[in-house]
């Protein structure tokens, strides 16, 4: 056991090394998480020989199940409502059409590489051909989250709320088309079309259902709980994430769809200690993030995925400059976007741990071709991490759609958090020589906004609360609160101060 967890300690910290390292030079720290699982597996340092498929499809459902919670818990339902209506069009029939389109050309590619009698006969029909697109039709909320957040990117036009929500809601979209697709496939029988919309729409209804349902009695439950140890309460919030999860599956509801709707309703609403948990959920959701990479990672085996190199750049293109671009410029024809922007969502159709778990499923239930399949999908991920993750920001700037307002920085230097209760913003600042030259010595010389205060800094290794004649010192870090924002990252932009 000591030997276990020395192996498994090293492997996360020289993944958390490594995240920072991609990080520094634009590569998505999930990117950076498949690969060490790969260099650390058994075709590589062999530190971890593992191959069990069952195990990692349940830490994949684990993980993908807090993931979306702690997603759900982190959207404000404020930014979300403008652009539900096409969140909810983009998670549903883009996911739809992403499969249709995606599917066609894989029955195609399959009959390049197989022939077309022999594709047939080993079962690489139209039916598995959409199973596979299927698997990959979905952005994975995962990585949507994590490199959106990690960039910081402060897009125009609510893009981001818009990219979140549908990541966050189309997961499930997938997962049942899967699911129905495998049964279709194994049993080989010309489907009820009817029976299987009928089924999709009653999974959705009760997945929403049972979330929003279950989130407000969670919601009324913490708030009567009365316990001294502040700690147990996200423990509380925890354990409420998996009974969504499992009633959902229960009554027969989408478990994925119900999770993200339960932290949804969870994290818009007041309850105790809300700041501590929304705090705890955000370290295991990174937490939850490494495992499932480093597991999957360690799962596949590189010198497979050089069969699946030329169909996986061809289904990958196809999927990143005609499916995904034809879903989305179709589904948000009846809005008012422009064409930089609806192209700009096309690009963030992001691949990662949920295309990967949904394969796993094709090995466990023994579908044709699951082998295969499965190294086409890892190997598409890798691709779109590489090209589409890397490149975000680059293409946001490209189309002029990043906020140039900019956003304020979280305070680095103070330990300390305010309620959501209470409507202001804290930032952090860095006196330089420069502004001390331009504005004077004295705090109350420098030109903030009226409803700002300074309200500690931060000399060396010591703090003290400052006074308008306290006198500053080049490397001075001032704590600020204010409640206007925007009013004042236009006056630390415009004064060269931070």
């Amino acid at each position: 056991m000591e030997g276990f967890l020395f192996v498994i300690a090293v492997i996360a910290f020289a993944s958390i090394w490594a995240c920072k390292a991609g990080y520094k030079f634009g590569f998505p720290v999930l990117l950076m998480l498949l690969f060490m699982g790969m260099l650390f597996g058994g075709e590589g340092l062999k530190f971890v020989i593992f191959d069990d498929y069952e195990t990692a499809s349940t830490i994949g459902t684990v993980a993908l199940c807090v993931i979306l919670f702690s997603g759900g818990m982190d959207t404000k339902i404020n930014d979300i409502r403008p652009v539900i209506k096409e969140g909810l069009i983009l998670a549903t029939a883009g996911v739809f059409l992403t499969a249709v389109i995606t599917g066609f050309v894989i029955r195609a590619v399959f009959d390049t590489m197989l022939g077309a009698d022999i594709a047939t006969a080993s079962g690489a029909g139209i039916m598995t051909s959409l199973l596979l697109a299927a698997v990959m039709s979905s952005t994975d909320s995962a990585s949507v989250f994590s490199i959106l957040r990690s960039k910081n990117l402060n897009l125009k036009n609510n893009l981001r709320p818009l990219l979140e929500s549908e990541s966050g809601s189309n997961d499930p979209v997938a997962f049942i088309m899967t699911v129905t697709l495998i049964t279709i496939v194994k049993s080989g029988e010309t489907p009820d079309y009817v029976s299987v919309a009928s089924d999709v729409a009653v999974k959705l209804v009760m997945g929403g259902t049972v979330g929003f349902a279950a989130g407000k009695a969670f919601v009324w439950a913490i708030n009567k709980l009365n316990i001294d140890n502040s700690s147990l309460y996200p423990i509380a919030v925890l354990s409420g994430c998996f009974i969504i999860y499992s009633t959902a599956y229960i009554l027969q509801g989408n478990s994925y769809l119900a999770v993200y709707v339960g932290g949804l309703v969870i994290g818009n609403s007041q309850f105790v200690h809300k700041r501590a948990t929304i705090n705890f959920f955000d370290g295991l959701t990174w937490l939850c993030q490494l495992i499932m990479f480093l597991t999957l990672g360690l799962l596949v085996s590189p010198h497979q995925l050089v069969k699946t190199i030329v169909p996986g750049i061809i289904i990958s293109l196809v999927m990143i400059f005609i499916a995904r671009p034809a879903s989305v410029f179709l589904c948000l024809a009846p809005f008012k976007r422009s064409f930089k922007e609806k192209a700009f969502v096309s690009w963030v159709g992001l691949k990662g741990a949920a295309p990967i778990i949904f394969a796993i499923m094709l090995l466990t239930n023994d579908t044709p071709n699951a082998n295969l399949q499965f190294n086409i999908v890892f190997m598409c991920t890798l691709i779109s991490l590489i090209v589409q993750g890397t490149s975000l920001p680059w293409v946001a700037k490209k189309f002029g759609l990043i906020d140039q307002t900019g956003e304020l920085s979280q305070p680095k230097s103070f330990d300390l958090e305010f309620s959501d209760d209470i409507k202001s913003v804290t930032t952090e600042i860095i006196i330089t020589q420069e502004n001390l030259d331009e504005y004077g010595y004295y705090l109350m010389n420098l030109p903030f906004p009226e409803n700002t205060l300074v309200v500690m800094i931060k000399r060396g290794g010591k703090y003290f609360v400052p006074k308008g004649k306290t006198e500053l010192k080049d490397g001075d870090r001032l704590l600020l609160i204010t409640d206007n924002k925007d009013i004042l990252v236009k006056t630390l932009n415009s004064a060269g101060i931070g």
